[in-house]
């Protein structure tokens, strides 16, 4: 009988499975790359596979007479069975021959034969699909498969809408569980891939096998919506930040850059029913007082949003505690969230966890400005140090989406209904780049606002284009 757990250990000695920063064929960013294709050269290992699946098929799978790998690391498996067990075999191409007998199905076979299919990895089950409705259109009957590992990202039901019943040996859970328990990888490394797999869950768009060749299947990754995205939070500040989100239905933060204090709090009176987040930089105040910041944490009561001190802390642990806490503004009494720099490294989230720890923190991954001197590299080592401090950092401030675990928030700056630009090397983006193509969650929004000549209504025609780009992403 084979041992899952040391089956997982020569996958993950072989190379079939790493973790560390990967671009999928998607363009999404994953901590997890299985490539069970290396099994072609440990036959050993691919016998064992093989049988497993073989064992999955005689327990859980409706009666079949043929088998069929699904193109193309599946067919070797397929082979092994076949071989080993005497079980006739199908083979499915991707494509039409345009030579010869021109045969996508090769094997001999009538209509109504049963035909059991063969996978290595399910993730959002369309390439099950694909050779399903080849298979179908020669008349071939397909009601199971039986797939060696199940990455959890909604597959089966895709596969469940249209008839065909999955089974696997086993789970990614089980997988990571394993490998941890062997010492293999750390219980961050299994946090990180769970969170990325509820983050990108796929929805089946078209429900049925059978359609035309036009309305092809297609499946798409489902981004999870900030209700769901808040159940997973740890953080409380994060989680409430994505509840306020859901129930105002905005992802509006506006950026109150003036001068005195009336005219902040008149802007988080008349502006704080259509945000999620207030933005201040109360050392612009000519007239701060103590009085300012009391009668603005009534406001953001009043009108359910969060108080978010811009002040871009980037000193070592030390000082940074001494300037969240004390000072002439002592902003770890009335401010939600704060921002830093990740350039003094772990120390200024020590220093500011040390006096804020039920506060949140944003770090700042990447600047809107026009010739900033961040660089890909001090990104990927921000993102790093978030996903070390997530007790601390609920997310980033970035131009664009830069990590798919759905507890960290993105806010992105520079943003205006007009895209263009000011003589200060700001540079704009629109609430439909920043939310639909850049795939972040609150736009940041200042002078789109402050300066309109209706404040008021302004504020209503950013959020409302901001969260129905939000709806468009989920939807």
């Amino acid at each position: 009988m084979t041992n899952y757990s040391e089956l997982a250990v020569k996958l993950f000695d072989i190379e079939a499975i790493k973790f560390g920063d990967f671009t999928l064929k998607s363009g999404i960013q994953s901590p997890i790359y299985i490539d069970l294709r290396v099994l072609v050269s440990h036959p050993e290992i691919s016998i064992e596979v093989s049988e497993l699946l073989w064992d999955a098929a005689l327990k859980q799978a409706s009666p079949f007479k043929f088998i069929a790998g699904v193109p193309y690391t599946a067919m070797t498996m397929a082979g092994v069975m076949f071989a080993f067990h005497r079980i006739p075999m199908l083979i499915c191409r991707k494509e039409t021959k345009d030579y010869g007998t021109r045969k996508r199905i090769d094997g001999q076979f009538s209509p109504g034969d049963v035909c059991l299919l063969v996978e290595d990895i399910i993730t959002s089950g369309s390439s099950v699909l694909e050779t399903a409705e080849a298979l179908t259109a020669e008349g071939v009957v397909v009601h199971d498969v039986v797939v060696f590992l199940d990455r959890e990202q909604g597959g089966k039901a895709c596969l469940k809408q249209n008839g065909i019943n999955a089974h696997s040996v086993f789970s990614l859970s089980e997988l990571l569980e394993w490998l941890v328990d062997a010492g293999k990888i750390t219980h961050s490394t299994m946090e990180k891939v769970q969170a990325f797999i509820a983050g990108n869950q796929c929805s089946q768009l078209v429900p049925h096998l059978g359609d035309t060749q036009s309305d092809k299947t297609k499946n798409i990754c489902k981004q999870l919506s900030y209700g769901e995205r808040a159940v997973l939070c740890k953080n409380s500040l994060a989680k409430r930040l994505l509840e306020v989100m859901s129930a105002k239905e905005t992802n509006l933060a506006l950026s109150a850059d003036v001068t005195e204090s009336q005219a902040l709090l008149k802007l988080a009176d008349e502006i704080g029913p259509f945000i999620c987040v207030l933005k201040t930089h109360i050392d612009e105040l000519k007239d701060f007082s103590e009085s300012t910041v009391k009668q603005l944490v009534k406001m953001a009561e009043k009108h359910n949003f969060l108080i978010f001190e811009d002040r871009k802390f980037a000193d070592i642990g030390q000082t940074v505690q001494q300037q969240f806490q004390g000072g002439l503004y002592q902003i770890s009494k009335w401010a939600d969230i704060v921002d830093a720099h990740s350039l003094p490294g772990q120390g200024v989230i020590d220093g500011l966890k040390q006096v804020g720890a039920s506060k949140g923190c944003l770090l700042i991954a990447e600047m809107s400005s026009k010739g900033n001197l961040i660089t890909e590299s001090y990104t990927k080592s921000t993102l790093q140090l978030a996903e070390a401090n997530r007790d601390f950092v609920i997310g980033f401030i970035c131009t664009k989406k830069i990590s798919d675990d759905p507890r960290l928030v993105h806010f992105t700056p520079g943003v205006h209904l007009n895209s263009s630009g000011d003589l200060k090397g700001q540079q704009y983006i629109t609430p439909q780049e920043a939310i639909g193509s850049r795939r972040s969650d609150v736009i940041i929004v200042g002078r789109g606002i402050i300066s309109a000549e209706n404040p008021v209504t302004a504020a209503q025609m950013y959020q409302k284009a901001g969260f129905q780009a939000y709806l468009e992403q989920i939807q």
